[in-house]
């Protein structure tokens, strides 16, 4: 088990910091470049306009904020913002190989990230609502600064719980059953990804990602916590299978 503890801020910025320079490199190992596509299809979901003000948050090493930059020019402004320095430091160095990309960097807190209401069009998040000490507070800060109307998307792993009375057409005919899946996701974090992170001395912090799912909300949480914050329109769309999921969110 991690001794990272799942909702320490402190613990988690520490991790962060401490895997980004190999965190591109594993994404793209461990999901088979899978998670490229995974971003791109929240981007398509926010559909981003030239001239529109976006942000990231917890934007790493800035893959998303890279795209949405590229899909609000001209005139448009995106800011990534992120808790640990060391991923902002490396998104900004990959920024640069494109200046006319119209981004701004910020170190803050996705549950209190000082910004103006109102202030974004459109907002993403990948693999950082499950690291929040509190997911409600951070759904609440999103829709505290998106204007009415915008999209957004938050991008993590699934939490399957079997108790749950529905998981969005997981149990479909021809889908895996939610036993079934649960069990390979579980071999995928133990027996694939702790090994290979082992083999970088990263293993600490990878096996962090199996305990901070057993305190990540459902999908039908996470709809759940959504609609409370304000949000007008909400859904949990289950991907691969089931073992990702994507947020949906109209503020």
């Amino acid at each position: 088990m991690s001794g990272f503890e799942p909702g320490d801020a402190a613990a988690v910025q520490q991790l962060f910091d401490a895997v980004a320079p190999r965190y591109d490199q594993l994404n793209d190992l461990l999901s088979l470049g899978l998670h490229r596509l995974w971003k791109r299809q929240a981007i398509a979901w926010v559909n981003p306009a030239p001239g529109q003000r976006c942000l990231d948050l917890c934007c790493g090493t800035g893959d998303l904020a890279l795209l949405l930059a590229a899909r609000v020019r001209p005139g448009g402004s995106v800011l990534g913002l992120d808790a640990a320095a060391a991923p902002l430091a490396l998104a900004a160095r990959r920024a640069r190989r494109q200046p006319w990309l119209p981004l701004q960097w910020q170190q803050g807190d996705a549950q209190d990230t000082g910004l103006p209401a109102a202030r974004a069009d459109g907002a993403v998040m990948a693999y950082g609502l499950r690291n929040l000490a509190d997911p409600a507070a951070g759904l609440a800060e999103l829709r505290r600064v998106l204007r009415p109307g915008a999209r957004a998307a938050v991008l993590d792993f699934n939490r399957i719980d079997l108790n749950e009375s529905d998981l969005s057409g997981i149990d479909a005919a021809g889908s895996p059953g939610r036993e079934a899946l649960l069990a390979f996701q579980r071999f995928y974090l133990r027996r694939i990804v702790v090994p290979v992170a082992r083999a970088v001395d990263l293993e600490e912090h990878y096996a962090y990602l199996e305990a901070s799912l057993l305190r990540f909300p459902t999908g039908q949480e996470q709809e759940q916590l959504a609609l409370g914050a304000g949000f007008a329109w909400v859904q949990h769309r289950p991907l691969a299978a089931g073992l990702m999921g994507l947020l949906l969110l109209v503020a």
